[in-house]
C-alpha cells in the first residue's frame, strides 16, 4: 500500500478519488442490455446469461427440487451460522419498527403517519467470485419484517446452471418468495421492467459492481425505485498508536478481497504504525486465496498519515466511507464526530466482518461517497410513510384564514375557494 504523509488539504480530493470506469462506456453497455430486456424479456435475459455467465438456461426460476437439493448440500455448521445471523439481523431490524403518533397541530387539526410495506421488492445478490449469501439475509429479513408481500431474488448461476446452495438456504430461512437465475445488468432490467418469468417490482435492493450500480441508477429514472447507488465495496480505518497492526491489516485486506475495484484506506497520525501496517499487509496478503484480487484492489488503496486526530476526522468525513473502523484509544469520543459514514465499528475487537455477517446491523451500505446523503438499508427502506390529516369544524376555524391568505398570495384562487366555502358553511 502506498503511504502518503501529511498531505495538504488541496491534495485531499485527488487522494480520496475512487477507482472508476469511464461513465460513458458504462452507460452505453448498460443501456444496450436494458433495452433488450425491456423488448425481449426472458429471451434476452437468457441470451445475456449465455454471454456473460457462460450458461444456457432452459428456465430462469429456481425450482422446488433445486431448493431441496440445496438443503442437502449445505453443512449443518453453515446452516447454524445462517440461522444465528438471521436471528440477530431480525432482532436489530425489528427494533426499528415505526410507531406513528396522532398529533393535534392546532385545535381541531389532527395529523399522523402510517407505515406501509412496499408490496413487491427485488433483491439482487451478487454471485461471481464471491456468492454473497449473507446479503440475502441482510435484505430479505427486513423485507419480511416490514410485511412486503412478494420478495423476488435474482442471482447469477454457475456454468452448470446452479445457484450457490448457501444462497438458496439463506433465502429459505429469510422468507424469499421467488428466486431467479439472472446476474448483472440483465437481472436489474428483469426486475425493473418485468419479464414473462420475473415479476416487475417497485423497488430494487442490493450491491454490485459498477455495471450493476449504473443499471440501478438508469432504471430508477423512470421505472423503479432503488435502495441507493451502491457500488464497489470500501473501508476506511482510523488508527492511532494503540491499534493492533495485525488487526488493522486484516481489516484492510478483508475489503480488498471483495473485488479488483474495491478500495481500502487507512488514516493515522502515527508514522510508526503506518510502517507496521504496511508491512503486515504484505505478510498477510501472501496467505490469501484471493491474493490476485486483493493485490489489484490495493493498487487504488493507500495509508494516509496526517498531523493530528482532528485532521483525521476532517479527511475521513470528506471521504465518507461505506465502512469505518475506529481503532483508536478514545473511540467513543471520536465516534461522536463522525458525520459521513455508512456503518461504524468501534475499537480493536469490532472487525468489519462482524457487521458483514452476524452482529445484526445491515451491510448494504452507501459507497462512492454517497454516505454524505444516504443511509444504509434499514427497516424503513422497505416501507412508505403515508400521511393522514383530519380537520373538524374547529380545525377550519383554527387554520382556515391562514390557508385563505396564503393561497391568495400565491395566486391560487381555487385553493383559497376550497377553504372559503367551508368557512362560509360554518
Amino acid at each position: 500500500m502506498r503511504v502518503v504523509k501529511f498531505p495538504d488539504k488541496a491534495e485531499w480530493a485527488g487522494l480520496l478519488e475512487r477507482p472508476h470506469r469511464d461513465a460513458e462506456e458504462l452507460r452505453e453497455v448498460v443501456n444496450a442490455v436494458l433495452n433488450d430486456i425491456k423488448v425481449k424479456g426472458d429471451e434476452a435475459v437468457k441470451e445475456y446469461e449465455l454471454r456473460f455467465d457462460k450458461v444456457a438456461l432452459d428456465s430462469l426460476q429456481v425450482s422446488e427440487n433445486e431448493m431441496l437439493e440445496a438443503e442437502s448440500l449445505v453443512s449443518d455448521e453453515l446452516r447454524n451460522a445462517l440461522v444465528l445471523a438471521h436471528e440477530n439481523i431480525e432482532k436489530f431490524h425489528s427494533s426499528q419498527k415505526f410507531d406513528g403518533k396522532k398529533v393535534e397541530t392546532a385545535p381541531g387539526v389532527f395529523c399522523w403517519q402510517k407505515s406501509v410495506a412496499i408490496e413487491k421488492v427485488g433483491l439482487y445478490i451478487p454471485g461471481g467470485t464471491a456468492p454473497l449469501f449473507s446479503t440475502v439475509l441482510m435484505l430479505a429479513t427486513p423485507a419480511k419484517i416490514a410485511g412486503c408481500k412478494e420478495i423476488v431474488l435474482c442471482t447469477p448461476p454457475d456454468r452448470q446452471g446452479k445457484v450457490n446452495p448457501a444462497i438458496l438456504v439463506a433465502a429459505s430461512i429469510a422468507g424469499v418468495s421467488k428466486i431467479f437465475k439472472a446476474g448483472g445488468v440483465q437481472a436489474i432490467g428483469a426486475m425493473a421492467y418485468g419479464t414473462q418469468s420475473v415479476p416487475k417490482v417497485s423497488k430494487i435492493f442490493g450491491p454490485g459492481n459498477q455495471f450493476v450500480m449504473a443499471a440501478k441508477q438508469q432504471v430508477s429514472l423512470h421505472d423503479v425505485a432503488i435502495d441507493m447507488p451502491a457500488g464497489p465495496s470500501e473501508v476506511a480505518v482510523i488508527a492511532d498508536d494503540m491499534a493492533n497492526p495485525v488487526f488493522v491489516a486484516a481489516d484492510l485486506l478483508s475489503q480488498a478481497e471483495h473485488g479488483v475495484d474495491s478500495q481500502v484506506i487507512m488514516f493515522t497520525d502515527s508514522e510508526r504504525l503506518a510502517v507496521k501496517v504496511s508491512d503486515e499487509v504484505v505478510r498477510q496478503l501472501e496467505a490469501l486465496p484471493r491474493k490476485e484480487i486483493a493485490e489489484k484492489s490495493l493498487e487504488f488503496s493507500k495509508i494516509i498519515v496526517v498531523r493530528d486526530v482532528n485532521e483525521v476526522l476532517d479527511i475521513c468525513n470528506e471521504y465518507a466511507p461505506e465502512h469505518l473502523i475506529l481503532a483508536v484509544r478514545d473511540y467513543m469520543t471520536l465516534a461522536d464526530k463522525v458525520v459521513n459514514a455508512g456503518s461504524v465499528f468501534l475499537g480493536n475487537y469490532s472487525c468489519e466482518s462482524a457487521g458483514d455477517y452476524a452482529s445484526g446491523t445491515n451491510h448494504t451500505l452507501p459507497t462512492s461517497g454517497y454516505a454524505k446523503a444516504y443511509s444504509g438499508v434499514n427497516l424503513d427502506s422497505f416501507c412508505r410513510k403515508i400521511t393522514f390529516q383530519e380537520l373538524t369544524a374547529d380545525g377550519i376555524r383554527s387554520i382556515g384564514k391562514a390557508v385563505e391568505v396564503m393561497a391568495e398570495n400565491e395566486c391560487l384562487h381555487a385553493h383559497k375557494n376550497a377553504m372559503t366555502v367551508r368557512i362560509n358553511s360554518l
